[in-house]
């Protein structure tokens, strides 16, 4: 077996125990990939829990082993895309730089794997811990957006760069989703990090830049 393989080699220094936990942690991390690509191209309902299987080279039992159902790995799927595209450093503080992280994105291949992870967001499961996970996710994301622009919880103008914020995060997610339609929407679904950043400064920095004076 080639060392990139992502499954253990057994070598004599390796117990049964932790040959079968690296088998574990692999086999999850492979479901993990192949629910979040099906169910943010096909949707929860459309998506099959042979095919997530057949997709990570796995028996389809597992899914009922390591997440308890297909609601508890959408909802894993869930868990991983908030994990991911909710990271933050603290060089994110201003708008220039919610621009920058903004662009990176949504402007990677409409097939990559973070922009499935977004558009994983905008997919219902009718599971109530899963839609709650989604929820809070993208009020996270909205939540870094109006504090870049000075927003604090009470604040007097809260509700209203609260509600900026979020149709920013709606422009965002919409170029996501037309971006890995089948629309073929050009030049968008062909545009780059570079011819992306203009725009979106430009409507980013409208709905949250202070009102001068």
């Amino acid at each position: 077996m080639s060392p990139d393989s992502p499954f253990p080699v057994v070598t004599d220094d390796d117990s049964e125990t932790t040959v079968r936990s690296r088998d574990a942690g692999a086999t999850r991390r492979h479901l993990l990939t192949a629910g979040r690509r099906r169910f943010a191209q096909d949707g929860y309902s459309s998506t099959k829990v042979r095919d997530i299987a057949s997709d990570a080279g796995v028996n389809v039992a597992l899914i009922n082993r390591y997440f308890g159902s297909k609601e508890g790995l959408f909802e894993a799927c869930l868990a991983t895309a908030r994990d991911e595209l909710g990271r933050t450093d603290d060089a994110t503080s201003s708008l220039g730089d919610l621009v920058e992280k903004t662009t990176r994105q949504i402007s990677g291949p409409p097939s990559g794997e973070r922009t499935l992870m977004m558009l994983l967001l905008l997919r219902s499961s009718g599971d109530e811990g899963a839609d709650r996970i989604r929820r809070n996710t993208l009020r996270s994301f909205a939540e870094q957006m109006s504090a870049a622009a000075g927003w604090a919880p009470g604040s007097a103008q809260s509700d209203d760069l609260m509600l900026r914020a979020q149709i920013a995060l709606s422009t965002m997610l919409g170029i996501a989703l037309l971006r890995a339609s089948s629309t073929g929407l050009e030049p968008l679904t062909s545009a780059g990090a570079g011819d992306l950043e203009g725009p979106l400064r430009d409507v980013i920095t409208a709905l949250l830049a202070p009102p001068a004076g």
